[in-house]
């Protein structure tokens, strides 16, 4: 699955919101969780299907209409491979003529010039492909199928080729964490807009990886690199999963002697670290909806419940939304609003979701 996560563009999502008010600016859609790979840290376990229980084309587009009462949110297709479902173009094309923002989360090996046109002409906005390393060995490795990366830098081209803008995402692990600049180098070569870090969520498939995972210090110091990079590439920068972005961009902000606006800092003047709940969610491929992919913590189903009512009255959501309920650490913190911490890695560290972030070094000044 590309890490739906997986936003696949910063949107405003005032740090503020909360309660029934809070407004929904992305959408993971788990189309499918079929897949033609077998990447290690997938979140789903995605595998070759088929798998029963997948919203069909009519339960679709009634989702589709449900999302569009509430906003006009952008809607990722994703995965497992969204593209080895038949009716994703019937689909997309659907979402488009609602006026909502249809884009997709592809692994690129089954994008082909034809593909592409179409992925085009039912109004796909932005596609993003990950590239988990900067060489065929290591991305392959990463993706458990000989020949990924090749597959993945053909479906790009051909995406260019359409006239698309792509983005490239990133799971940051032990193995390909100094790999990290020669891959965002790699995505101003291809001509991406933008370059999403992923920091790893041990669920799924990335459970067996857990050793995998960065360290606190490690994570501080690529947030930190990341950052820096701001001034130095043509890329839109994105921290996803990592929440403490949020609170190093302020930091170091403030030690330039800047206030963090839209003219200093784009987008993520306006957004929070984690938008579970808040401004974003996840919905299964059977029509669960939950915070995020990483957080499997069932708020409804919409098979039985509609979308809205989920959105709006879920128990969890509404949870979330209250920043004041966080624990631990995190309830003090004075970024608290800002970053909120990895509620999916909180929940799979203790089985709470509101207990503090595990993977966070900084000592709030109480």
């Amino acid at each position: 699955m590309k890490n739906a996560s997986h936003q696949i563009q910063a949107q405003k999502a005032h740090p503020h919101t909360d309660q029934k008010g809070s407004s929904l600016r992305l959408v993971a859609w788990e189309t499918t969780r079929n897949c033609n790979l077998s990447c290690m840290h997938c979140r789903a376990s995605a595998t070759h299907g088929p798998h029963s229980g997948e919203l069909d084309t009519q339960a679709s587009y009634r989702l589709l209409d449900q999302i569009a009462q509430i906003g006009t949110p952008i809607i990722i297709l994703t995965g497992g491979e969204p593209l080895l479902r038949p009716d994703i173009f019937d689909i997309a094309e659907y979402g488009t003529n609602k006026g909502l923002r249809m884009v997709m989360a592809p692994n690129g090996t089954l994008i082909t010039e034809a593909t592409a046109k179409r992925l085009a002409a039912v109004g796909i906005q932005r596609v993003s492909v990950s590239l988990d390393g900067a060489t065929k060995q290591s991305h392959d490795r990463f993706r458990g199928v000989e020949g990924a990366f090749e597959g993945a830098i053909r479906g790009i081209e051909w995406i260019k080729n359409a006239g698309i803008e792509f983005q490239v995402n990133t799971t940051i692990t032990k193995t390909n964490l100094d790999e990290i600049p020669k891959i965002q180098a790699l995505a101003v070569k291809l001509g991406a807009v933008a370059h999403h870090i992923f920091l790893l969520v041990p669920t799924g498939r990335g459970k067996y990886i857990v050793d995998q995972e960065i360290t606190a210090e490690e994570y501080e110091h690529t947030l930190n690199w990341f950052y820096d990079q701001r001034e130095k590439t043509p890329l839109q920068l994105k921290a996803t999963c990592a929440p403490h972005y949020y609170r190093i961009l302020r930091q170091r902000a403030k030690e330039d002697g800047k206030s963090v606006t839209f003219k200093t800092h784009g987008m993520d003047a306006f957004t929070r670290g984690c938008l579970g709940g808040t401004g974003f969610c996840f919905i299964s491929h059977r029509g669960v909806v939950q915070p995020c992919g990483f957080l499997n913590v069932n708020c409804g189903d919409v098979t039985q419940t509609s979308f809205v009512d989920i959105w709006q009255g879920s128990d969890v959501f509404l949870s979330l939304r209250d920043f004041n309920r966080l624990k631990g650490k995190c309830g003090p913190c004075e970024f608290r609003k800002v970053c909120g911490g990895c509620r999916a890695r909180a929940f799979e560290a203790t089985g709470d979701y509101m207990a503090q972030e595990p993977l966070c070094s900084y000592q709030p000044i109480v």
